[in-house]
């Protein structure tokens, strides 16, 4: 564990100060790319892409973007992240980056399928169990807390197919042209997330 810290700690600092570690969710690879395991990352590459971010740096098992999001009259400081040792390991990962950063749990965001969100949907919560996530879960563990800030993205819980199977496939074509629609749904309550708060974001995208 300590390698990681250190790994993280190696870079200068450089931009303005980091609010908020944002943590996309997924598997490595181009094999799970567009696997339904892999949503957390597609939400966070496509808001690196909308706000001219570079995942150009490599961090103990993590790709980072660091930079500023616009969020009115200034901009936040925001690393993202997706961890790269596989979704079920991604603890480790997260709290290096959170502790290099100096963060509390309530200023990060993890981003992440969810089986029991009806496809098409998203949720978020300030708080909470990890719902059988197994990400999620080693996440909470490695913090040692609960009261981490989430996005769930709705993927639904097949019929008559094993869970496990089922997040690992690729989505279908009637699947992707929903998750077009909902990418940017995704990315835009990270960014009310960023401008007015959480509170504010549940209210509008909870509704």
């Amino acid at each position: 564990m300590a390698r990681l810290f250190d790994r993280f700690r190696s870079r200068p600092r450089q931009g303005p100060p980091i609010e908020w570690l944002i943590v996309g969710l997924g598997n490595p690879g181009p094999g799970y790319a567009d696997t339904r395991h892999n949503v957390g990352f597609r939400v966070v590459e496509g808001l690196a892409a909308r706000h001219r971010l570079s995942f150009g740096e490599m961090r103990a098992e993590g790709l980072l973007a660091r930079g500023s999001i616009p969020t009115g009259r200034h901009g936040v400081g925001v690393v993202l992240l997706k961890p790269l040792s596989y979704v079920n390991r991604s603890g480790p990962v997260v709290r290096a980056a959170r502790d290099d950063l100096g963060l509390a749990p309530h200023q990060l965001l993890i981003v992440y399928d969810d089986l029991d969100l009806p496809r098409g949907q998203i949720r978020l919560r300030e708080r909470g169990s990890s719902g059988g996530h197994r990400g999620l879960q080693s996440i909470i563990d490695s913090l040692h807390t609960e009261e981490i800030p989430r996005l769930r993205v709705g993927i639904g819980r097949p019929q008559g197919e094993d869970p496990v199977d089922y997040v690992l496939s690729p989505f279908s074509q009637e699947e992707r042209a929903a998750l077009d629609a909902l990418l940017p749904r995704g990315m835009e309550a990270i960014e009310v997330i960023l401008r007015d708060g959480m509170r504010a974001a549940m209210n509008r995208f909870n509704a």
